[in-house]
């Protein structure tokens, strides 16, 4: 219930060089003193981070790790029966712990023998660009934060689980993590505002909240259904649309719900020869045609 890259709590550091996240009053930890500074600390370990060095070391405490393997078993539960067989197989081989979580640097060190992907810490608000960007050079940009533990199933905003349950178990498959890098190329590409807003709402709609129909049941593919309790458990029940590069680069969406539209694709090759092409070889051209025969 979110969009990557833009809903992040703002993070500012002030003059004597502290760093503060600000979190608004709706927010489950906004009035939880101690999670406010876990906030400040983690995310200034993010802000201190030199690229290519390793990610700092966030050092959670028996409550969050609590919350990742309470969270974890539910979710491992769900996908059983919800997800695609290719991230079911994709989070086997990646083998994320269940009792901890995970650094970032460690999911990257799982990640990169099997796709060569590997993450960035995020503090907060990654522009659009730079955050789609760099799929192309296989990386992702995360949070190392984890939600409020009074809420261990909801978050308003993209946490270490959504970033690592959701997106690491699926750049765990080779056939995603091309889907991911595709996405990537054709955000560097872009060169208009709109273009890019097309490439990324695209991207919504089937990296975040794409379903799928395998052995004749629909199946989520998504990394936000696959890493919200709830919404995994609603999606079949959406208004449910066929895979459509114009429908979904122009559709409106509410980050605040759960989706109520989606588009399902009739298998991976559908995937791979609809939108996987698309990112392969759009440019300003191709997405300015498909905007002027959207209806209006």
């Amino acid at each position: 219930m979110f969009e990557e890259a833009q809903y992040f709590a703002p993070v500012a550091t002030k003059d004597d060089g502290s760093v503060v996240v600000e979190l608004a009053t709706s927010h489950p930890g906004f009035a939880d003193s101690v999670y406010c500074q876990r906030r400040n600390a983690i995310a200034a370990l993010a802000l201190a981070h030199t690229p290519g060095s390793p990610i700092p070391t966030a050092e959670y405490t028996d409550e969050e790790h609590h919350v990742w393997a309470l969270v974890t078993r539910e979710l491992t539960a769900k996908h059983q029966k919800y997800a695609v067989r290719e991230f079911l197989d994709a989070a086997q081989r990646l083998g994320l712990p269940g009792d901890r979580i995970p650094q970032l640097q460690e999911v990257g060190d799982l990640l990169e023998p099997l796709t060569g992907f590997r993450y960035l810490p995020a503090a907060g608000l990654v522009p659009l660009r730079e955050f789609y960007g760099v799929l192309a050079d296989g990386l992702f940009h995360s949070t190392q934060y984890i939600r409020h533990h009074s809420v261990p199933f909801y978050t308003p905003e993209p946490d270490v689980i959504h970033e690592v349950i959701g997106h690491a178990n699926t750049l765990a498959s080779p056939r995603f993590a091309a889907l991911y890098r595709a996405a990537g190329r054709a955000a560097r590409r872009v060169e208009t505002d709109e273009a890019l807003e097309f490439v990324s709402k695209v991207f919504w709609f089937t990296l975040e909240f794409g379903v799928m129909r395998e052995d004749g049941e629909l199946r989520a593919y998504g990394a936000g259904i696959l890493s919200s309790y709830g919404e995994i458990e609603e999606f079949r029940g959406m208004d449910i649309r066929p895979l459509d590069l114009t429908a979904m680069g122009t559709t409106h969406y509410d980050i605040t719900k759960y989706q109520e539209v989606l588009f399902e694709a009739a298998s991976f090759d559908h995937l791979e020869d609809t939108v996987g092409a698309f990112w392969d070889t759009c440019d300003d051209e191709t997405i300015n045609r498909l905007l002027a025969a959207s209806p209006a």
